[in-house]
């Protein structure tokens, strides 16, 4: 969804959440270096994360058909994963099949096997069997994105130009947190967000946060419920202006209420965002948390 996705980084997945037989829904824990992605969601004649790892797994489990995969958070061309999570739907059989031979977990052998196949700028650390109800799209009850910029002030460490803005103006991170902390709360992000037919831009802005790191690097912390699309690259954008010190303090709070995107606004670069994580509730409340999420994002 995101970048989204927020993602964007973030904004979540049309693929399919249900077995269509008898099987397993299996929790896959994966991270990836967006750069040479075309963003999560398959496309025609695009190299996407979600095309590679349908490819790989539709390999490993000599699947005839490609094996479907429910994300939690689809994110844009560009940006990066390093706590994503899906689901895949199994047969059994095949599951118990994946060892061969050895006395290797299913799951410890499917990541192996996975890590044999996968480009190198996708890694699947961990796959194992979910438990009742979960979803990966819809059991999350928020996700939390890192934005990374790189000032003047700043340590601009060429190792770290995929993941990180170069920005050329000096900024002030006290401006930039007091006006990010402004927007925390549940609104409808309209203003923030790219449109997208039928689907609400009301969320919970969890948190929204600036910190100057060891080495100079801004970073901020964003955490919602879910994002639409492009959303926290525009809440990032709505706010670098207050720290280059060309908007007051006050501005990002005035463009909340607004009941469409707007155009004032500067979507930053997709490579400075991560999804760090994405979390979920405990195993008694992971079904009864998708359904209340699937009512809340039908469209009316």
């Amino acid at each position: 969804m995101n970048g989204t996705s927020g993602t964007s980084a973030s904004s979540e997945g049309s693929e399919a959440t249900t077995s269509t037989g008898p099987g397993l829904r299996v929790r896959l824990d994966l991270a990836y270096d967006g750069t040479a992605f075309s963003g999560w969601a398959a496309q025609p004649g695009l190299r996407t994360v979600q095309g590679e790892l349908t490819a790989a797994l539709s390999t490993v489990l000599r699947s005839p058909d490609p094996v479907r995969v429910t994300v939690a958070g689809r994110t844009d061309a560009g940006v990066h994963a390093r706590g994503q999570v899906a689901h895949v739907d199994l047969d059994q059989m095949a599951w118990a099949a994946l060892p061969g031979r050895s006395d290797r977990e299913p799951g410890v052998a499917l990541v192996s096997r996975l890590a044999g196949i996968l480009p190198h700028d996708v890694v699947v650390a961990r796959a194992a069997v979910a438990p009742d109800g979960f979803d990966a799209r819809f059991s999350a009850v928020a996700r939390r994105y890192l934005y990374r910029v790189a000032d003047p002030g700043a340590v601009r460490d060429p190792l770290r130009r995929h993941d990180t803005v170069w920005w050329r103006r000096p900024l002030d991170v006290d401006a930039m947190d007091e006006a990010a902390r402004s927007l925390v709360g549940l609104r409808d992000f309209a203003a923030f967000c790219r449109q997208r037919e039928g689907a609400t831009t009301v969320r919970t802005l969890l948190e929204f946060s600036w910190v100057r790191l060891p080495d100079g690097v801004l970073a901020a912390t964003v955490r919602a419920d879910a994002f639409c699309h492009s959303m926290v690259r525009s809440l990032v954008g709505a706010v670098v202006p207050v720290g280059e010190g060309r908007r007051t303090v006050d501005w990002p709070r005035s463009l909340r209420d607004r009941a469409e995107r707007t155009a004032g606004i500067h979507v930053m670069p997709p490579h400075g965002l991560s999804l760090e994580e994405v979390v979920y509730p405990g195993d008694a409340e992971l079904a009864a948390r998708a359904v209340v999420t699937k009512a809340r994002r039908s469209p009316a």
